[in-house]
């Protein structure tokens, strides 16, 4: 397992204190932000949502007018991992040889200017017919453009201009690769769904191959960001898969952006059963052999009982928030009331982003002030 070290520059400050809620901003005015979003399945979607709201995009960073009075996004990138080889995704992955379209679909609908008719068209999944039932439209929409534009990267992009997405959606990687992990016992399970129908717990998780790399837009989103966000989602088969592609650790490691780090609502079967925040973001660093998160944000609301008795029933239950232990990592918590039950536990994306947006603008003024601090000290 790669040994943790710290990527961070030596001269970059520890993060401010943040309480949620907080809207305290002693700038003269909000600059848009560029973002970038890492993650994959239903918690990336859902984030997306809500910096879709955010969104003003055509701005022009050098001028003027793009200077507004209230949180503002001009860049949006989401970046999707692509190792699922179950359901619709899989049966098309294994058919047609491509990338697995499922979160990438879900995330084109979540960006879609318009989630009306052509999101619904998008999501629509066939019930019947020979050889249809338990796909997507989306995912057939994006094989066919795969299968046309020979690239599914393209097919991709494609497909954002005719949903009018108001933000750009990268693949984490377009190599064909499968996870392998390390379970318990000793045992190896190779692929997504044997390893989460694995009653065993996930140890450690290997990329196959091992030589996968991402797009050069990925690289240069992550290296221009003043936001990166990492979660919510399956820690092992949504979250890790994106830190086994080569270089993108070194690049989130090695941008200036703020890093944050959006916990689970609940443990997860298989996943992270009996696992706190602190372990969870131990788990990032291990498998990326580099530690980078100045924020995390943790649910401190409490959750309805029916709802603890429905995931009692899987032996899952709420994310501890060991705040001590996410401190010594060099990690500021942040707790805050981001849990909506709609009927599962879902993250309240309003009240999330609302907190997201205000730390990353109080963060870059507070490091800032340190620059200009020390160059004035130095001279």
């Amino acid at each position: 397992m790669p040994s943790k070290k710290s990527a961070a520059p030596p001269t970059r400050p520890v993060a401010p204190v943040f309480e949620s809620g907080d809207t305290e901003f002693s700038g003269p005015v909000y600059q848009p932000l560029k973002i970038v979003a890492i993650g994959g399945g239903t918690g990336l979607s859902t984030l997306l949502r809500g910096l879709k709201e955010y969104v003003r995009p055509q701005l022009d960073y050098d001028a003027e007018h793009s200077e507004f009075t209230e949180p503002t996004i001009g860049e949006l990138t989401a970046v999707v991992t692509v190792t699922d080889d179950g359901g619709s995704s899989g049966r098309l992955r294994k058919e047609f040889n491509m990338l697995p379209p499922g979160d990438i679909r879900n995330c084109l609908v979540a960006l879609s200017e318009d989630e009306a008719l052509l999101s619904r068209l998008f999501q629509y999944r066939f019930t019947g017919g020979s050889g249809l039932e338990g796909h997507s439209f989306g995912n057939l929409f994006l094989a066919a453009l795969t299968a046309i534009t020979r690239d599914f990267a393209q097919a991709v992009r494609l497909s954002s201009a005719i949903l009018a997405t108001v933000g750009r959606i990268l693949p984490a990687t377009t190599a064909d690769v499968q996870l392998c992990a390390e379970m318990d016992d000793g045992s190896h399970v190779f692929g997504e769904t044997s390893i989460t129908a694995s009653k065993r717990r996930i140890i450690h998780l290997k990329m196959v191959p091992p030589d996968a790399h991402p797009l050069p837009e990925t690289l240069n989103a992550i290296a221009e960001a003043d936001l990166i966000t990492i979660g919510p989602c399956s820690l092992f088969t949504s979250l890790v898969p994106n830190l086994l592609v080569h270089g993108i650790p070194e690049a989130i490691a090695a941008s200036p952006a703020v890093k944050v780090y959006i916990c689970n609502l609940m443990t997860q079967v298989n996943e992270s059963l009996g696992l706190a925040a602190s372990e969870h973001i131990e788990a990032l660093y291990q498998h990326a052999g580099l530690s980078f998160f100045d924020y995390a944000l943790v649910n401190r609301a409490p959750i309805s009982p029916d709802l603890m008795a429905k995931y009692a029933l899987e032996g899952a239950s709420k994310v501890t928030c060991d705040e001590q232990a996410i401190e010594k990592l060099g990690v500021r918590v942040v707790q805050g009331n981001y849990v909506a039950e709609v009927p599962e536990a879902r993250h309240a994306a309003g009240w999330l982003v609302h907190d997201i947006l205000h730390l990353t603008y109080k963060y870059h003024l507070f490091t800032n002030t340190q620059l200009s601090l020390k160059q004035t000290i130095s001279n």
